[in-house]
């Protein structure tokens, strides 16, 4: 998800800037205080604040998904083990009460009562003996029974706390989704409140880049793998941003990161905070197709770059996967994967 600090626009120069200060010089001789900036400018710095705070909170939310997605797979591994210890138990429980039955029909009277009515004692010690070694057995059985009853008590107290773990990360992600939500519903209600022709200007502002950065020359991909996500996020071109979604119809923008890299054989985290740190970083001077490029500080957009200073992203609700300079946000982070 992309909310990009937008530049003065290209006809915006140096001549308005004079005639801006002229007209506030006069402004003050008459003691009147000029607008510092139209409302429609106003709107779109409010526009781009709400994208930037809904996307910090969708890769929050992917974040969380995440986490409940694997405490899902650990609960039902748990409860995998705590199915089978049962049964493990049961069997011992089963061998102990034959084994008692055995102890009980060869040792129901006290052992020197027995050998002076045995008839034969011979046999009584041949019974003897082969008591002792059921006794033994059956201490071993007990023990082995108290074990696992040990383990499969801790294996139901662990499944117990992710499940109450798994909770919290589901409330934490319906929390971060309102968000989101809350946050896209106001920016699409100020964006509605715009001509069609600043709504234009708005979309066009998205793709005003930097224009200090350095020649990144036309050098191809660093791997083979690169090339195939490079390839994979080109096919993407298009598709609608879904906030949430990781393709193969829509994408936010790490979702689009992840898709691109799992069609080269690459798994890849699902947020862009873990993509930053996916791989080795270099710096942008270096960039090359397929590198992971994130934004922010708390790198909260990713796209990818593609060569001759640009990205693919998925930008914004209502902006398609598209190509956009790789210095559409300032402090670019790259990542080679």
């Amino acid at each position: 998800m992309g909310s990009h600090r937008r530049l003065a626009s290209p006809g915006f120069d140096r001549g308005a800037n004079a005639a801006l200060c002229v007209m506030s010089a006069a402004a003050a001789a008459l003691g009147v205080t000029p607008a510092t900036a139209a409302p429609q400018d106003d709107t779109r710095a409010k526009v781009d604040r709400l994208y930037e705070e809904a996307e910090k909170a969708t890769e929050a939310y992917n974040k969380a998904d995440e986490r409940a997605d694997a405490l899902r797979e650990q609960v039902g591994r748990a409860q995998d083990r705590i199915a089978r210890q049962q049964e493990h138990i049961n069997s011992k429980r089963d061998v102990l009460g034959s084994l008692a039955g055995a102890q009980y029909r060869s040792g129901g009277l006290d052992p020197s009562l027995a050998l002076l009515l045995s008839d034969d004692p011979e046999d009584y010690l041949d019974k003897a003996a082969a008591l002792a070694r059921i006794t033994a057995h059956q201490a071993g059985e007990l023990k082995e029974l108290q074990d696992a009853m040990r383990e499969l008590a801790q294996e139901r107290a662990e499944a117990t706390g992710k499940l109450v773990e798994l909770e919290k990360s589901r409330k934490a992600v319906a929390g971060h989704k309102r968000t989101v939500e809350r946050k896209l519903a106001e920016a699409r209600r100020l964006l509605n409140t715009l001509t069609a022709s600043d709504r234009a200007a708005y979309d066009r502002a998205s793709r005003s880049g930097r224009m200090d950065l350095p020649d990144l020359g036309g050098v191809g991909p660093a791997s083979g793998r690169a090339a195939a996500a490079v390839a994979a996020a080109q096919s993407a071109l298009g598709r609608p941003y879904i906030w949430g979604a990781n393709g193969p119809s829509g994408f936010d923008c790490s979702g689009l990161i992840q898709w691109s890299y799992a069609q080269a054989g690459v798994s890849l985290p699902r947020t862009s905070q873990g993509q930053r740190y996916a791989g080795r970083q270099v710096p942008l001077s270096e960039a090359r197709p397929g590198d992971v490029v994130t934004y922010r500080s708390d790198a909260s957009h990713v796209g990818m770059y593609m060569g001759n200073g640009q990205v693919i992203h998925a930008p914004y609700p209502g902006a398609p996967v598209r190509y956009d300079p790789v210095g559409m946000i300032p402090g670019a982070t790259v990542t080679r994967v």
